[in-house]
C-alpha cells in the first residue's frame, strides 16, 4: 500500500532537543490544559507552530515534549524537552532559538537548541533529575525572593534532617510521599542523594534522582521541616516511609521554592 502524507511527513520531521528555563509564579504549570491558556508548554508551542506554518494548516501541531511536567509556580533552571518541525531545512539551529526567544515573554528563555536523534524523547530517554528546594529561614520575608523560596522564620535542625534524609535515599516505595496515592503505575523510586547547602539564612536541599512522583519533591521537603522543627524524628521517617501512607507524612509545601535544576541523560 502507498506510504500516507503523514507517514511520509514524518519521516521527514527533524528532531530537537532545547534546554530552556522558566520563572513558573504566573503560569498553571508547565503542560497544555484543556481549560487555560497560561501554561509554559501552550507560550512555547504556539511559536512554534507560526515558525513551522502550522498555525493555520491541517497539518497536526507541533508536540512539546519536556523531560517532566512541573506544577503551577514551580520553577525551572534546566528544563529539557524535544519536538520536531517539518520546514526545518529552512532554517539553522541558532536561527530557531532565537525566532522562538524573541516571542516568548521574558519569564522564560531558551538556553540551548540542537538537533537530536529521530528516537530521543525528553521524557522517555531521561535517566536522572535534580531538584532543589528553597527555604529562608529569616525572621521576616525578603520580599524580593518571596516568589522563590518558602518563608519559614525561625531555625532548623539540618544535622536532624540529615539524618531523616539518609532514610530516604535508596530504591522504595514512595507512595506516602505522592498526593497521586490512587495511581495504578508503580511509586516506586531511587533516590540518589539528599543534600544540603546553608549559606546565612537560606537553606536549599537538593534531591537527586532516577524520577520524582507527583509533588514527591514538596512532601519530602514538608516531612524533612518536621523534622528540622523537632515534631517527628528520623526513625519515625523511616516508619513514615515503610507505611506508604500519604496521611502520616509532612505537608506538600508551597511551590514557590521548588527549582528543577537539572535534567541527565545517557
Amino acid at each position: 500500500m502507498a506510504e500516507s502524507i503523514t507517514e511520509s511527513m514524518t519521516k521527514s520531521m527533524t528532531n530537537y532537543k532545547m534546554i530552556f528555563q522558566y520563572d513558573g509564579t504566573r503560569y498553571n504549570g508547565f503542560q497544555r490544559q484543556g481549560n487555560t491558556s497560561n501554561t509554559i508548554c501552550e507560550k512555547i508551542e504556539n511559536i512554534l507552530n507560526i515558525l513551522d506554518d502550522r498555525a493555520d494548516s491541517d497539518t497536526a501541531p507541533v508536540e512539546l515534549h519536556a523531560s517532566g511536567r512541573t506544577d503551577a509556580g514551580v520553577h525551572a533552571l534546566g528544563q529539557v524537552a524535544n519536538f520536531k518541525l517539518i520546514n526545518a531545512a529552512n532554517y539553522s539551529d541558532e536561527y530557531i532559538m532565537n525566532y522562538i526567544n524573541s516571542y516568548l515573554p521574558a519569564d522564560i528563555t531558551v538556553l540551548s537548541l540542537t538537533k537530536a536523534a529521530d528516537r530521543f524523547h525528553a521524557r522517555l530517554n531521561a535517566t536522572g533529575k535534580t531538584y532543589a528546594y528553597h527555604i529562608d529561614t529569616r525572621p521576616k520575608a525578603d520580599v524580593f525572593n518571596v516568589r522563590y523560596s518558602l518563608s519559614h522564620p525561625q531555625p532548623l535542625d539540618v544535622t536532624a534532617m540529615k539524618s531523616a534524609a539518609d532514610k530516604l535515599v535508596g530504591t522504595h516505595d514512595f507512595r506516602a510521599f505522592t498526593n497521586n496515592s490512587k495511581t495504578k503505575k508503580s511509586t516506586v523510586r531511587t533516590i540518589n542523594s539528599i543534600t544540603f547547602d546553608s549559606s546565612g539564612s537560606e537553606l536549599v536541599i537538593r534531591y537527586n534522582g532516577d524520577g520524582f512522583l507527583y509533588n514527591m519533591v514538596r512532601i519530602l521537603t514538608g516531612t524533612l521541616i518536621l523534622v528540622g522543627e523537632h515534631k517527628i524524628s528520623a526513625s519515625d521517617v523511616a516508619d513514615i516511609l515503610a507505611s506508604k501512607n500519604r496521611a502520616l507524612a509532612g505537608p506538600c509545601v508551597a511551590p514557590t521554592g521548588l527549582f528543577l535544576e537539572k535534567v541527565e541523560y545517557n
